[in-house]
Order: C-alpha cells, then sequence, then structure tokens
C-alpha cells in the first residue's frame, strides 16, 4: 500500500526543506525524502543537503576559527594585546566545525516534527502518474518504499565537478567535502578555481599557515563582480600571500602518496609545474539529476543537466517543480529557499514571489565580498547611464576602530531615475551590510532615499549612507 501525500519533497537541502516547512505551514499533508549522501553514524538521513553538511555552515565555522588565528598571529600587537604565537589544533577545530553542523542538522528534523513533515529515508525516483480518486497522482519509489502526491518538489541539489581523469580521494585530491576535513595544515596547497569555494578555502588555510596557490582558466579575476570590486581584492589577497594565477589552462596531474604535481600552461603560453602537498578542485558544480527516473515520466532537462523550469520553478509536467541548484541560476542557499517558499505558497493559490534581480551574492574572505544587482561593466554594456557614489571603509571611525580600513561600498544608481541598480561591497561584515541594499532595490528605492535615512553613528553602515550621498556628489565625511 502506498502512502499517500498532498505533496512530497525530492531533497532535504535548503530549497527541499524549506518547501517542505512552508507546505506544512499552508495545511498540506507533507513528506519530504532525503538519500542520506553524508556520514551519519546511525545511517539516518541527514537533512540541510550540501549547504548545512559540506557547505555553507562548515566553511564559515573554519573561516571563522583561521580569521581568529590571523587576529592572534598578526593584528592583536597593533591593539596593545600581547600574546605568544599560536599555535591551531585542527582536530579540535574540525570537532566544533563538526558540533556545529550537528546542531544545525539535528534541528531540522525537529522543525519537520514541529511542522508534522513525514520524513522518508531513501532517494526519491518517478515511477509515474495514475488516477485517483481525487484526480491523478505522482507516483514515487522512496527507498523501498512506494509514496503519491498530487504535487513535487524536486531538490535534489548539486554536486562538485570533478577534473576529467583526476580521482577524488578527499585525502589527497580533495572537493568541497574533502577541503574541509584536512587533517593537517599543508605545507602548500594547490586550489584549482578562483571562484567562490576556492577562494574560501585557500583563504582558511592561507591564514593556519599554508603556502596557498590558486590557478584559474578564466583571464580575469572575479569576473562576475564589479570591476572596482575586483581588481580591490587581488591587490588585497596578493598583499596577503594568497598567490593567484589566472588565464591558465591545466594539462597531466600526477597524485602519489606524497602529494601532487599539476602541469599547466600560463597566460603567455609557458609551460609551467606546480608541486603541492593538497590539491583542492573547485571548478563549479553540476545537477543533481541521477536517479531522478526524469527520462521515465517526461521530465524536460536542459542541456546542462538542470531541470526546465519557468520563472516560478513549474516544469513541464503537471504538479511537478523544482527548485534551488537543480535549475537554472546562481546556485546559492537562499535563492533555493526563496524558491522554495515560492513554489509552497503558489501550490496554496497565493501569489509566490522571488525577485531573481535583487539575490546578493557573498564571498566570505577577509575582507568579505557581497554585493547585489548590476555591476559597473554590465550596465556599460547594456548601455544604461549611471552614477557612481564609492566611499572607502578608512574614512569611517567604527572600521578604524575595529582594525578593518580595507574596501569600500560602491553604489550604482539609474541616471534618468536615480533608482539603486547595484551595490557592491568589499570590507568588514559585507555579508550583513548588503542587506540594506537588497531591501532598498526590492521596493524600488531611489540613492536619494538612503542618503534621507539616518544611520546609527559610529557604525559600518555609516559607509552605506555615504555612498548613497556620493552618488549624488555630496558625501559629508570623504
Amino acid at each position: 500500500m502506498s502512502k499517500q501525500f498532498d505533496v512530497v519533497v525530492v531533497g532535504g537541502g535548503p530549497g527541499g526543506y524549506v518547501a517542505a516547512i512552508r507546505a506544512a505551514q499552508l495545511g498540506f499533508s507533507v513528506a519530504c525524502c532525503e538519500s542520506n549522501p553524508y556520514a551519519d553514524p546511525k545511517g539516518e538521513p541527514r537533512l540541510g543537503g550540501t549547504c548545512l553538511n559540506v557547505g555553507c555552515i562548515p566553511s564559515k565555522a573554519l573561516l571563522h576559527t583561521s580569521h581568529l588565528f590571523e587576529e592572534v598571529g598578526h593584528n592583536f600587537a597593533d591593539q596593545g594585546i600581547c600574546v605568544g604565537a599560536p599555535i591551531i589544533d585542527v582536530a579540535r577545530m574540525s570537532a566544533r566545525k563538526n558540533a556545529i553542523v550537528k546542531q544545525l542538522t539535528s534541528g531540522i528534523k525537529g522543525l519537520f516534527k514541529k511542522n508534522k513533515v513525514t520524513l522518508l529515508n531513501g532517494h526519491g525516483a518517478f515511477v509515474g502518474r495514475k488516477a485517483s480518486g481525487e484526480g491523478e497522482v505522482w507516483q514515487l519509489r522512496v527507498g523501498q518504499e512506494m509514496v503519491e502526491a498530487k504535487q513535487v518538489i524536486v531538490a535534489t541539489g548539486s554536486k562538485a565537478r570533478h577534473l576529467p581523469g583526476v580521482p577524488v580521494d578527499n585525502e589527497i585530491v580533495c572537493d568541497n567535502v574533502g577541503a574541509l576535513d584536512i587533517d593537517a595544515v599543508p605545507k602548500k596547497l594547490a586550489v584549482i578555481g578562483a571562484g567562490v569555494i576556492g577562494l574560501e578555502m585557500g583563504s582558511v588555510w592561507r591564514r593556519l599557515g599554508s603556502e596557498v596557490t590558486i590557478l584559474e582558466a578564466l583571464p580575469d579575476f572575479l569576473s562576475v563582480t564589479d570591476v572596482d570590486v575586483a581588481k580591490e581584492a587581488a591587490k588585497v589577497f596578493a598583499k596577503q600571500g594568497l598567490k593567484i594565477i589566472t588565464g591558465i589552462e591545466i594539462g597531466d596531474v600526477k597524485v602519489s602518496q606524497k602529494g601532487v604535481s599539476i602541469d599547466y600552461t600560463d597566460k603567455d603560453g609557458g609551460a609551467q609545474k606546480l608541486d603541492a602537498d593538497r590539491l583542492i578542485v573547485s571548478i563549479g558544480r553540476i545537477p543533481n539529476t541521477d536517479g531522478l527516473q526524469a527520462e521515465k515520466v517526461g521530465l524536460k532537462l536542459t542541456e546542462r543537466g538542470q531541470i526546465e523550469v519557468d520563472s516560478h520553478c513549474r516544469t513541464n509536467l503537471p504538479g511537478v517543480w523544482a527548485v534551488g541548484d537543480v535549475v537554472a541560476g546562481p546556485m546559492l542557499a537562499h535563492k533555493a529557499m526563496e524558491e522554495g517558499v515560492m513554489v509552497a505558497e503558489m501550490m496554496a493559490g497565493q501569489s509566490g514571489h522571488c525577485n531573481f534581480d535583487t539575490i546578493p551574492w557573498v564571498i566570505y574572505t577577509s575582507p568579505e565580498i557581497a554585493w547585489v544587482g548590476k555591476t559597473e561593466q554590465q550596465l556599460k554594456a547594456e548601455g544604461i547611464a549611471f552614477r557612481a557614489g564609492k566611499i572607502p571603509f578608512a574614512a569611517n571611525g567604527r572600521a578604524l576602530g575595529m582594525g578593518e580600513p580595507t574596501g569600500f561600498v560602491k553604489m550604482l544608481a539609474c541616471a534618468e531615475t536615480d533608482r539603486i541598480l547595484g551595490v557592491h561591497i568589499i570590507g568588514a561584515n559585507a555579508s550583513e551590510l548588503i542587506s540594506e541594499g537588497v531591501v532598498a532595490m526590492e521596493f524600488g528605492a531611489a540613492s536619494e532615499d538612503l542618503a534621507r535615512i539616518c544611520h546609527a553613528h559610529p557604525t559600518l553602515s555609516e559607509v552605506v549612507h555615504e555612498a548613497a550621498l556620493a552618488c549624488d556628489k555630496r558625501p559629508l565625511h570623504f
């Protein structure tokens, strides 16, 4: 006998578990299936997906620890705090990280219980569609049992893309999973890919003492960010000792028990070699559609292997939706969550909402990098006239008091309407400050609107205020 639900969510990551909770809040009977891709001593499903288990959350724990380590070793003396040379206990650092992961993943199970969401242990796969007393329902196999649902939300996420011919053992050659569990500080660490994961993980191990070299195939560093942010980041990271080489082409990668040797061609066509103790491969991610049996029911996929959806996450199949990394758009946990809520509310007949133009991006390096909206180069390419306001953190009293004067806030506003088109930040607490830009853009604010709002003093948010004033060439403190 099949278990019957109004909604079955396939995948318990950020998009899936949030969609399940919101659907349950709206009165649906909901089940969420998770195939337990991450190790659990009891063999139980580990909710939270890549983000909570081997992504956003554990990486931020390591970034915080490594930041404190660098502060103690290099910056405390400037503030009159005298301590001995710090020693990192990698095992203890990892244990703390794992405890945070366990607390949060267990917390989602508690939220499921609170909201009466049924957790199913197993990989969800389509079987077909059949008629029932209340219309047609979807049949899915979850592990060894059959379930039926009027509506299905696919939230199966993504997995790391690997280099062809270079097996990942997560000991010598690591993807995002192994990068979080390196058991000792490598003397030399190589990273392939200067994206978010590469920069964040490279930053962690550089602070802890590794000699880190990042190899990037693209000719320009951080081309996805605003040009001024990319230039500042490159300058700051180089000063910190993070070596980044762009415009390369990877050749042979040879792995031994002692380490790894990478042959590559530099931007000028010269043959180069990089030897390292460990290698982190961070060359992007690919959608998880393996085992979903999409072809069995005619679920359309794009050429990139993503599930094809419209602007409201509807697939080509009636009653089937898809959210998160498995569909087009930025592979960000908060984007997946917003889509999950939107889908649940639309299933309930409400006006679900997800504005893809105001999704913030963050890179948790030091200094942090965050942005929302258009970059200067995008506006120029689109022929949109704009005004820019750019204010350095070095002009801010709170930033100086924190010992964090690096970076700036840059605001871009339409030259004709003054509507804010983009906000770009590199500096302390950029991940928190960017929310002001998101709110402003979501409600169609002008730079004048932010310029007229009182900001507490002394705070880092005053730099956002000054950038808004600078759009009209009237900053007060710079």
